[in-house]
């Protein structure tokens, strides 16, 4: 009963700011404050307010929030440890039984990557000893080509 008279207050005086902000000819702000100070007044009138109240102050309620809490609580520490982990058991096994696989293969690959290349390996010939100066530049020319 003493919520449901200081949510009343409240929306009394609310409008009578929203009054007094419309007598200085700032309407929109005056009808913002009217919107905001009839909320009080509403939730008392749909039960909200005797609801809460109700909750607040009832042992059971509380205990209820505190199950949850804890609930929420493990459900976050099992999370954490899952993804600290690296997946669920399923693909922590699925992982496990890819890597004992020899020929592990990318997803969508054709042929396993660390093969041959598709075109061999040249080796630059070795150089006389007066050409020690150009030797490697001549070996990066003809390894691309020029």
């Amino acid at each position: 009963m003493i919520a449901e008279t200081v949510c009343s207050a409240v929306s009394a005086a609310g409008l009578g700011i929203a009054v007094v902000t419309a007598y200085r000819k700032r309407y929109l702000a005056a009808v913002r404050i009217a919107a905001y100070s009839l909320v009080p007044i509403g939730l008392v009138m749909t039960g909200v307010v005797e609801w809460l109240a109700d909750t607040a102050f009832s042992p059971t309620a509380w205990a209820g929030f505190g199950v949850l809490g804890v609930a929420w609580v493990l459900f976050m520490t099992t999370r954490a440890v899952e993804r600290r982990r690296g997946g669920t058991r399923k693909e922590r096994r699925a992982a496990a039984r890819a890597a004992e696989q020899p020929d592990a293969v990318a997803p969508g690959a054709t042929a396993p990557s660390l093969g041959q290349g598709s075109r061999p390996a040249t080796r630059p010939a070795p150089a006389s000893r007066g050409d020690d100066d150009f030797s490697d530049i001549e070996a990066i020319l003809k390894k691309h080509g020029i």
